[in-house]
C-alpha cells in the first residue's frame, strides 16, 4: 500500500467517473494477445489527475500506491492524442453553462508568442544574460590551458 489511501478525497467522484468512462477509447490490443492486464482505468485516471492537481512528477506516483508513473504516462499519452480530456473540459463548460451561465460576449483569448517588435531598449536585457559579467569562458585562460588542448567541452 502506498502513501494515498481510499478516502483521501483525491479519487474521482462516482457521478464524475459516469460521465468520463465513455469518453475513454478501446484500448489496444496487444501484438502477441498475451499481457498482464491493465492497470484499471479508473486508477490511471486518479493518478493522472493527481499528477495534473498537485504539479508531482510522474515518477512521484510510484510511492503513491495508485497506479506506477510509466503506466499512467503511457494513458496519459494515449488518452491525450485521443482527445479525451478535451472532450471531458469541453462538456464539463457546457454543463458549467447550463446550470450557471457563461456571458461568452465578454470572453476573449490572446496566445500571441514572441518578440516585441517595438520592444528596443524598453524591454531590458535578454533573461539568459542578466547576471554575466566580464569574460565568457571560451575566451578564459582556463580552457587554453586544459590537458587535452580541445576547445570542445565534452557532452554530458
Amino acid at each position: 500500500m502506498g502513501l494515498v489511501v481510499k478516502d483521501d478525497g483525491w479519487r474521482i467522484p462516482d457521478r464524475v467517473w459516469v460521465r468520463m468512462e465513455p469518453l475513454l477509447p478501446e484500448p489496444p490490443s496487444h501484438p502477441l494477445g498475451c499481457h498482464r492486464p491493465r492497470v484499471p482505468d479508473r486508477d490511471a485516471m486518479n493518478a493522472i489527475l493527481l499528477v495534473l492537481r498537485t504539479g508531482m512528477q510522474w515518477n512521484a506516483l510510484n510511492a503513491t500506491g495508485i497506479c506506477s508513473c510509466s503506466s499512467a504516462y503511457r494513458r496519459f499519452r494515449e488518452w491525450a492524442e485521443a482527445g479525451v480530456f478535451l472532450e471531458f473540459w469541453r462538456q464539463g463548460l457546457l454543463a458549467y453553462d447550463k446550470q450557471v451561465g457563461i456571458e461568452w460576449e465578454w470572453l476573449a483569448m490572446d496566445g500571441a508568442l514572441g518578440k516585441a517588435p517595438l520592444g528596443g531598449e524598453l524591454t531590458g536585457p535578454n533573461p539568459t544574460d542578466r547576471a554575466k559579467k566580464g569574460r565568457s569562458d571560451r575566451s578564459s585562460a582556463r580552457v587554453r590551458a586544459s590537458r587535452s588542448g580541445s576547445r570542445q567541452r565534452a557532452r554530458t
